[in-house]
């Protein structure tokens, strides 16, 4: 697996590479454990995935992934969610997600307020104008992904988020501080018809 070429047959039938797709999964050799193979190429997938997405917000939406993750955390618990609770969602540092937090809060998509009893400690949810302007992205954001995967059958992409379960399950018991993370849950019957 020395590339991603692919190769077509010319005129006098001969076969004559494409094009070369240099990504993370081009260092992989035919050598390399099956493994590592396999891991470049989830890679490979999910980047080339997150960069059109990211592009797609940037033009229709002009935001960021990081700005439409944190907004989708806040839609799932319209209480709010405390900073430190957003940071742990998210995977990011505290102040990465008190960057995105002051630039929403300034364009009146959240609002923070004081936690009781903790006068350090901050909650922060959408306003209406952020869960309208979250809904409108997160309608297109589902179109955007139905897209990039339908060269996939449902059966395959039942299958795929089966055998990705399995793996996920195995790294969480690999690092037990994790299983109680969300996101950490067997997909049901809605996830497998979306």
């Amino acid at each position: 697996m020395a590339s991603t070429a692919t190769t077509r047959k010319n005129s006098n039938g001969s076969r004559q590479p494409r094009e070369l797709v240099l990504d993370l999964e081009t260092r992989a050799q035919k050598c390399d454990h099956q493994a590592l193979r396999l891991w470049l190429r989830l890679l490979s997938c999910t980047v080339r995935i997150e960069n059109k997405i990211r592009l797609r917000l940037r033009r229709e939406f002009n935001t960021t992934l990081p700005r439409f993750d944190l907004m989708a955390q806040l839609e799932r618990t319209p209480a709010g969610l405390r900073m430190n609770e957003l940071s742990r969602q998210l995977m990011v540092s505290g102040g990465n997600v008190t960057g995105i937090t002051d630039q929403l809060e300034r364009e009146g998509l959240v609002v923070r307020t004081h936690c009781e009893g903790d006068r350090r400690a901050y909650t922060v949810k959408l306003t209406a104008a952020g869960l309208k302007r979250f809904r409108m992205m997160a309608a297109r954001h589902e179109q955007w992904i139905v897209e990039l995967l339908g060269g996939l059958t449902r059966d395959e992409q039942a299958t795929m988020i089966s055998e990705l379960w399995k793996l996920k399950c195995t790294l969480t018991a690999a690092d037990p501080v994790n299983t109680l993370q969300a996101g950490n849950r067997k997909p049901g019957r809605a996830d497998e018809s979306r």
